[in-house]
Formats: structure tokens, sequence, C-alpha cells
């Protein structure tokens, strides 16, 4: 690209950069650069999934990306961003966060294009080796005091009534030494974050001026939230996490779907790979036909694949079919669980299934339905489903045959109140 960075800026992806020189350095060598993430749980956020990205458009233009697991780092906890001290993870934890992580990661970016494929690195093979007096006498004698308590989110924290640990007050020197460590063993020139962590990253960058003399650069982008002011990625059901075993494609798709008309074009432009006209053209048909809802449909789509691949896609669709009528057959337990994550369940013995139960007395045992008359009058007007079909009759009887997936059927009763019915034994 001419300019990267003006690029970037088009799309509204550059919140702070340390120098506009920046720009030209992009346009004359492949730039390392690295970016780190704190495994303090097994999976990222969609949050996280604004700087991957970040990372992969500047990959395509030829640039490094070098990732850093924090190992040591998420021994601490980094303050910025946060109302309290964070609970300390155990070795064997971080162990296992840092797994889940580093397969999610070497899914999002290139680890086997040839000079710039993505590396993956853990901070603890290089902070775990300074003994304590070792960091003090190396390390923290380049940094004032003046300065770390000058950082935003060191007062933030000062003035609260919980305060800031010297645990916490000390992460800022340990993120600058990765900037520094890397910089001496990876050639790394540029740090990108969120930005909350702009403090940290300058220092970082001025403590590989201090001890090598060595021009680097900072790069924040903007924090990402939904238009009422919240952390985007938190939903009613809780965080919007990439591990499709925690959070489905389906749910991750159906979040994106339900972003609001004044937010889906900023994610369109963090989010995706479409281009500016592309982008023009939806904000065109929110204005045009906002009832189609085209922009976030494009986001969803373009969002899940990205992160879950075509198959992923392929099931977030069809479960969203399915809320508006589509037959349900075939499926696994674990996609109509995810799919019906909200709805009541009831569970009948597999021998009793086997044998044949009514309608009306299937019906009845569910939540839906408050007595066999009920349930009657339910089938006499055509208003009950069976796996999103009507039923035939109110003489039907369902049996192992009629099963959705391995061992569930999906009632329904009107057009959107839903009850599953497990089979046990």
């Amino acid at each position: 690209m001419a300019n990267l960075l003006e690029d970037f800026r088009a799309r509204g992806l550059v919140e702070h950069v340390s120098d506009e020189s920046l720009g030209e350095l992009f346009g004359k060598e492949s730039v390392s650069f690295y970016t780190g993430y704190d495994p303090t749980a097994p999976s990222l956020q969609i949050g996280n999934l604004f700087a991957i990205i970040t990372m992969r458009r500047l990959q395509m233009a030829g640039h490094k990306p070098v990732i850093i697991v924090g190992g040591a780092t998420g021994m601490i906890g980094d303050p910025s961003g946060k109302n309290a001290e964070r609970n300390l993870l155990s070795e064997e934890v971080i162990a296992a966060n840092i797994a889940g992580q580093r397969k999610q990661l070497e899914g999002l970016l290139d680890f086997d294009c040839g000079a710039n494929s993505a590396i993956l690195l853990n901070n603890h093979d290089w902070l775990g080796k300074f003994s304590f007096l070792e960091f003090l006498r190396d390390v923290g004698k380049r940094f004032r005091m003046g300065e770390m308590l000058s950082k935003e989110s060191v007062k933030k924290r000062l003035n609260s009534e919980v305060g800031l640990s010297f645990t916490e007050f000390s992460y800022q020197m340990l993120q600058a030494y990765d900037f520094l460590h890397l910089y001496r063993t990876h050639n790394v020139k540029l740090q990108l974050g969120g930005g909350d962590q702009w403090g940290n990253i300058v220092a970082g960058i001025e403590l590989t001026r201090k001890c090598e003399a060595a021009s680097v650069y900072g790069m924040v982008i903007p924090l990402v939230t939904d238009g009422q002011g919240k952390k985007f990625g938190k939903s009613e059901g809780g965080t919007i996490y990439l591990d499709p075993n925690i959070t489905s494609p389906y749910q991750m798709y159906q979040y994106l779907l339900n972003s609001d008309d004044t937010s889906v074009l900023t994610y369109l432009k963090y989010f995706t790979f479409l281009s500016m006209e592309e982008i023009a053209d939806l904000e065109q048909t929110i204005k045009d036909a906002p009832e189609k809802r085209e922009a976030q449909k494009t986001l969803a789509s373009e969002v899940v694949k990205i992160v879950h691949g075509t198959k992923g896609l392929e099931a977030a669709e069809r479960a969203t079919r399915i809320f508006f009528g589509e037959k349900i057959e075939n499926l696994k337990d674990s996609d109509l669980t995810a799919i019906f994550a909200d709805v009541p369940s009831v569970s009948i013995k597999k021998d009793e299934l086997a044998a044949g139960i009514g309608a009306i007395d299937l019906l009845a045992m569910t939540p839906l339905y408050g007595s066999k008359g009920e349930a009657r009058r339910a089938l006499q007007q055509n208003g009950a489903s069976l796996n999103n079909v009507k039923f035939e009759s109110m003489d039907q009887v369902v049996s192992t045959s009629d099963l959705a997936s391995e061992s569930t059927l999906v009632l329904r009763k009107g057009k959107k109140n839903y009850c599953l019915v497990r089979v046990e034994g």
C-alpha cells in the first residue's frame, strides 16, 4: 500500500501513534511488530479480535506479527482499564489458557507464509529468568517514579477505594521490558495495542531508547463500544468468546446481527476486510431499507466466517433459519444445546419414548402448557409443533424416530416459545 497508515486512519483504526514517520517506515521495509495477550482465560474474546484483524491487515501488507502470550505478565495482571486487582492465576491454569489462545491465534494469522510469518512467544521465557534483584538493577533503575505515577491508569487506581498494589504498579516495567527484549532479539520496531495500553507502550518506547538509542514506535487502536458506550463483546448471556465450545458460532452470529445502526458501520471497518466502497454501499442500505438489516447480516457473516470458517458460518445461518421455522432434523445434541441455550427443558426415559407417547401427554409434560386440556386446545388450533413441524393430529404418537438429534426433541408453542425434551437412559 502506498500509505498504510493513512489507509488505517480512513477506517478509523488509529487512536494514537507515537511518531508520524511510522507511515514512511511501513513503505520502506517489512516491519516486525508485536501485540501481547495475558492468558487470563482459556479463550480470547471477540473484543480481542479487533487487534488480531489489525495484525492480519499489517501482515497482508508485508509486515511481520510477533504475538506475545504473557505467561509471566499474566501472573501479575495489568491494571490498565481495571477497577480492581485481578485474582492471581496458578502456573497450571496459565499454561492451559496459553494452549487455548495459541490454537485460536494460529487460525487467525498466517504462521507459514515465508519471511513475514507470524511467530508466537511466551514472555515467561525471558522474564522468568530474572531474579528480583537483577530486575531492579538492570530494568528498574531506568524508570522514574514521576513518570510512572503520571500514567492515567495508575492515577485512576491510586485515587480509587481499592488502591493499587506494588505488584500491579510494576506491570508497566515488565511490559516495557518485553518491547526492549523483542527489539534486541527479533528487531521488533512497533507495538500495537488497545487505547488503554498507551501508557505501557510509551514506557517500552522510552526504555528501548534509553538502553539501545533506538527509535521504535507505538500505535493504539480505539476501544470498541456499542451505541450505548458499553464494552463490545458483552451480551446479556455473557462474554462472546472465540472458542466455539464456549460461545457457539450461532451465538456470535446473533450478537453481531443485533448490532445497532449507529455502530454497525464502525464494526464493518474494524472487523472485516470489505473495502470502504462496499461499506459505503451498506451505509446506503441502512438509509434506504433499514428493516432489511443488510449491514448487520454482512457483519455477522464476515466475522463468523473469519473466526469459525465456512462450516461455522453455515451452522450459524442454519440455526438462524430454525428460529424462522425451518424443520429441525439431523442435528447433534451440542448443536441444539447451543441454539436453544436459553429455553426450558424436560426429560423423559428412552424406554417411554420408544414405546410411543401421545402428543397431548408429551405437550402437557412441558412448561409450555399448564394441563392436558390446554395442550389439546393447542393441537385443535394447530398451534403446536414438533421439530418445527405442526402436529398432524391430537392422536399423533411421538417415538424415537422423531428425534431431531441423538437424544432431543424440540417442541414449540406458537411462533417463539420452545421447550427441549431430552431423552435419558
